[in-house]
């Protein structure tokens, strides 16, 4: 068996990229497979993936996050995607030979190593059941409402942290912030450019499609107009792909786009591609950027898996 823990950590920081290719080291020398690395200048938010036996993914992480407290200070941090922190939310994936629970369990470790560093941190997705946190319905969107300066002057109530050392209980780190620690299943986080309608009407598009606005589940959608580019994005997290078909979201998206005189210009995955993107008709259907083979986690995985059992039948 060769267990394989998946980390998908996303910082705020898409413009240096010096600082970024420093942090891509950082990862790399604790054993572990950088899959993955995108950076965006207009959400000011790089997203790496990275893979590995559990121990090296959880060092990987630590040593990732406090590069990102020593090197980010949100308190300049201008950009468009929601942020609460540094390093604003590190989710852990079970994939080959491996429980959610050991994910769930390395989640922990990792979020208790933070929290004593100094880095307040909040538990979600499969890390916050069975646990004692306060509200597990809490989700992602309620904790980042507002960003990192509704924060500054001390946690509102019912948004403290779930786990901090003693002397960080009532604010947050005063330039890292807090970190988001979970453990959950593969998602697709996917963003979709359009052009000739009106951000209003995007907005309005955006917010019947997900799933707090009674459309889709497991749809989490926000519209976002690009200053510097002049473009118009829906940005999501579809957070079960097998359960609900981004053919029907990208197809609820179309459809209402051309309704309003628009039209969907291409689509940009964060990410690596999930199996259901991988079919070669997906590529057209959904305009992908970039779509190359290196880039199907399946694939990935498997190489890994191939290399990693070759390595240890020569130990």
């Amino acid at each position: 068996m060769v267990p394989i823990l998946e980390a998908v950590p996303n910082f705020s920081e898409g413009r240096d990229l010096g600082w970024i290719g420093e942090l891509l080291q950082v990862i790399e020398r604790e054993s572990v497979e950088v899959l993955d690395w995108t950076a965006d200048r207009e959400h000011h938010r790089s997203v790496v993936t990275y893979i590995g036996d559990l121990e090296s993914v959880e060092t990987a992480s630590i040593a990732a996050a406090l590069f990102a407290m020593d090197g980010i200070d949100l308190r300049t941090h201008q950009g468009l995607h929601p942020r609460i922190g540094a390093l604003d939310v590190l989710p852990f994936v079970p994939l080959h030979d491996l429980t959610m629970d050991l994910a769930v369990e390395s989640a922990r470790r990792v979020a208790g190593r933070l929290a004593e560093e100094g880095i307040p941190v909040y538990l979600y997705g499969e890390a916050r059941y069975g646990t004692t946190a306060s509200r597990p319905d809490r989700s992602l969107a309620s904790i980042r409402r507002g960003g990192f300066e509704a924060l500054q002057g001390g946690f509102p109530a019912g948004r403290e942290p779930d786990l901090a050392a003693p002397q960080w209980l009532g604010k947050p780190h005063p330039t890292a912030g807090v970190t988001c620690v979970g453990a959950r299943r593969v998602l697709l986080a996917w963003n979709v450019f359009v052009e000739g309608i009106s951000f209003y009407a995007l907005k309005a598009i955006a917010r019947e499609l997900r799933e707090s606005g009674g459309g889709f589940k497991h749809l989490r959608a926000l519209a976002l107009e690009l200053p510097e580019s002049g473009r118009l994005q829906i940005s999501m997290n579809l957070e079960d792909p097998e359960a609900t078909s981004p053919y029907n979201v990208f197809g609820a998206i179309e459809e209402r786009v051309e309704a309003g005189g628009g039209q969907v210009v291409e689509t940009e995955v964060i990410g690596m591609i999930p199996d259901p993107l991988v079919l070669p008709a997906a590529v057209d259907r959904f305009r992908i950027l970039h779509p190359g083979e290196s880039r199907l986690l399946s694939r990935r995985v498997a190489e890994h898996v191939s290399a990693r059992g070759i390595s240890h039948t020569r130990v």
